[in-house]
């Protein structure tokens, strides 16, 4: 690997195109990091705005009024403000209310740092949308179904979790895939509070180096690739899941 290392440093003295991310060990192991950081980040948050997604929908057909309200006003904050103003609100507004803890040097730190407050808003920003997405799967479920497993003694609980959602699912995946490929690209707003994800690692690469131009192109390579992984794996995961008149 160093002849390659070699070989690009030689390619920048020769062209102009600085990839140190390539040849600088101390670049190549800051983006991998960030590269992995926001795979780990991307991962989480669609893991907790599915689980949201669920537990929405379900609430939204609870018998309590109260419940239903929560779950229509939580729907109406997250889809009518920006993600980046949610994340400045939890991060700067809720985080400054949050106790603290002393750490190991003596000083004083909070509770849930930036990580946190980034994986909670674009979960909650991302499950908001999940929610509708799986009420709409849920409708399209028919009453004959839902009727038929009440008939035979399931709860409500149990015919939603057993009979509906697994159907449901089914109908509204090509909509959560569309809107989990979104919140994917959606982490890059975790740069704005320092989570050091690829966009904010890319930056203090080209803040040293100079080289914006091979830095955004590199980004834009790599969320091609990790966006396209996701959408080659939830069509797969659609096409072996299809049914006869749902989700085909």
């Amino acid at each position: 690997m160093e002849a390659v290392y070699e070989w690009f440093r030689v390619f920048y003295q020769d062209t102009g195109i600085n990839l140190t991310f390539i040849y600088d060990s101390y670049d190549r192991n800051r983006l991998l990091a960030g590269f992995w950081t926001t795979v780990w980040l991307s991962l989480v948050c669609l893991a907790l705005s599915v689980v949201i997604g669920v537990i929405g929908a379900w609430a939204q057909g609870a018998r309590s009024r109260a419940l239903r309200w929560c779950v229509a006003a939580y729907i109406e904050f997250f889809r009518n403000t920006p993600p980046l103003v949610q994340l400045y609100f939890f991060y700067f507004a809720i985080g400054s209310i949050m106790p603290t803890t002393t750490n190991r040097f003596g000083l004083e730190e909070p509770v849930l740092n930036n990580v946190a407050w980034a994986i909670i808003s674009l979960s909650f920003f991302a499950g908001a949308f999940n929610v509708e997405i799986f009420r709409s799967g849920i409708e399209a479920v028919p009453e004959s179904t839902k009727e038929a497993a009440e008939a035979l003694g399931y709860t409500r609980l149990q015919t939603y979790l057993e009979i509906v959602l697994p159907l449901a699912f089914r109908v509204c995946l090509p909509s959560l895939n569309n809107n989990l490929v979104n919140l994917v690209k959606t982490t890059t707003l975790a740069y704005a509070i320092a989570v050091p994800e690829m966009l904010y690692q890319a930056n203090q690469i080209w803040s040293d180096s100079v080289n914006v131009p091979e830095m955004m192109t590199f980004l834009l390579i790599a969320y091609v690739f990790l966006v396209g992984v996701l959408v080659w794996g939830m069509n797969r995961w659609e096409r072996s899941m299809r049914l006869p008149g749902f989700g085909s």
